[in-house]
């Protein structure tokens, strides 16, 4: 009895320890980031739960050829390849999508088009909890894989 006991407040405790990552609301910006001047609306606040192109890591920007319109589309039609996706805001050089694990977390990915440069930049953060588990580092890199493929059509 005693074994059981011990294994079950064990077992609460590294329950307890697990999910206190993810109790958090989701960080505030801080003034003092220095992605802030390069690009506001996709700074990472932390990185333990947020991956970025700003160059802080080793993401980069995804790179199209063409117009700022077919660039949309490549990233629309690389998308539709993701079902967990769903796109929650559209205007002419940027999306929010939210992405939606098979649990329920929420992870949102905002897309601005920098039409100068002809490449675009991204932020994948979770609303949800400090801690991914590399998450949107992986989606990310996987996204990039899947756009490169779709520009080369």
């Amino acid at each position: 009895m005693r074994i059981v006991r011990k294994n079950t407040g064990f077992l609460i405790a590294s329950l307890a320890i697990l999910l206190s990552g993810c109790a958090s609301d989701a960080p505030k910006p801080h003034a003092s980031d220095a992605s802030d001047s390069i690009a506001p609306h996709l700074a990472c606040t932390l990185s333990s739960n947020c991956a970025n192109s700003l160059g802080t890591g080793s993401l980069v920007p995804l790179r199209y050829t063409g117009t700022p319109a077919q660039a949309m589309a490549m990233l629309q039609a690389t998308l539709k390849t993701f079902p967990e996706a769903t796109i929650v805001h559209s205007e002419n050089l940027a999306l929010e999508v939210i992405f939606t694990t098979p649990v329920g977390f929420r992870d949102q990915v905002n897309f601005r088009i920098d039409a100068a440069m002809q490449r675009i930049d991204f932020r994948s953060r979770s609303l949800f909890g400090f801690f991914d588990w590399g998450k949107n580092r992986s989606r990310m890199q996987e996204f990039a894989v899947r756009f490169e493929r779709a520009s080369e059509r």
